[in-house]
């Protein structure tokens, strides 16, 4: 049976959860950097015993931190980055995640410490992950994955970031992306979706706290595609994606239109919105609907990156 909060029909095994995430409210990006830190940890994080976990740096603007995650005999990798509303998180918050991704898909999970706003706003973050793309496809000898299997994703505001990076990819010729990873993406800065408008009070995310995060990564910058992604005309020639979306975020519709002029632009899409679920509620491991996001990210990354065809590769609509 649901529960309903604020006229909200929550999975009841999330309803119960929802005093356990921390006040959605970034005013003070310390406070709300421990907080997500003290939320991540947490969380159970999975056996590695199968995997090769080793820190490095990226050359870039700045030396940027990336933990790589090494499933034996993968052949692709996935860049992987954390949520946080491009304020909050690192490699450790994000550890749980890119274990189980890494763990459960077969594929190298490069998980990237980019730089946080407000002290680094845009492009920092965008150039950190570019950067990391870049050195990806250039050492994937020695990585041992194939260059033709490298994709991108991530949560939230990683997600919009992994996004933006695809455009800049297609845009400058860059490196070939093999497949989007998107989980509920942070796309645009505008909050005029309906979901934005009408979910202002949701759990873990309100309206304010959008507004804050946005504030805090453009800073005095006009948004461009680049930290926007919704903002984009043209999505033509863009590597197929899938797209997850939760019921009750501010950002679902944002989401699910970015999915669908995807779509109208010849991008194979898939999109799972899951109901009764809330911007985050994943980090709740115990509920069965966290449990089926977790492995169906997994699933859905195994596929993309099982086989070099990617022309011939099909990936089917909107679910």
């Amino acid at each position: 049976m649901s529960a309903t909060i604020d006229g909200m029909i929550l999975d009841p095994e999330l309803e119960a959860a929802v005093s356990f995430f921390p006040p959605a409210d970034l005013s003070d990006p310390v406070t709300a950097r421990e907080r997500l830190a003290e939320l991540a940890a947490a969380i159970p994080v999975p056996a590695t015993a199968h995997l090769r976990i080793e820190d490095r740096t990226v050359p870039g603007d700045v030396d940027v931190p990336i933990r790589i995650y090494r499933p034996r005999e993968a052949r692709g990798a996935m860049i992987w980055l954390h949520g946080g509303g491009f304020v909050m998180g690192d490699l450790d918050t994000e550890h749980p995640w890119a274990t189980m991704l890494a763990e459960n898909s077969g594929a190298t999970v490069i998980s990237v410490g980019f730089r946080l706003a407000p002290e680094h706003p845009f492009p920092a973050a965008h150039d950190d992950v570019y950067a990391v793309l870049a050195w990806t496809a250039e050492h994937a000898a020695e990585l041992g994955i194939d260059p033709a299997r490298i994709a991108i994703g991530g949560h939230s505001a990683g997600a919009g970031l992994a996004t933006a990076v695809a455009l800049r990819a297609r845009d400058q010729q860059g490196p070939p992306i093999r497949f989007q990873l998107l989980n509920q993406p942070v796309l645009d800065d505008r909050q005029q979706a309906w979901s934005a408008r009408n979910f202002t009070d949701t759990p873990f995310v309100t309206r304010a706290k959008v507004a804050q995060m946005w504030q805090h990564y453009l800073g005095s910058t006009p948004a461009t595609p680049y930290a926007a992604p919704a903002r984009a005309t043209d999505l033509s020639g863009l590597p197929p994606a899938y797209i997850a979306t939760a019921e009750f975020c501010p950002n679902r519709d944002e989401d699910i239109d970015y999915a669908l002029h995807l779509l109208r632009a010849g991008v194979p899409v898939e999109l799972h919105q899951w109901p009764g679920t809330f911007h985050g509620s994943q980090a709740i491991l115990s509920a069965e609907v966290s449990q089926r996001q977790s492995a169906e990210l997994a699933a859905v990354l195994r596929r993309a990156l099982a086989d070099a065809s990617t022309g011939s590769q099909k990936h089917s609509a909107a679910q």
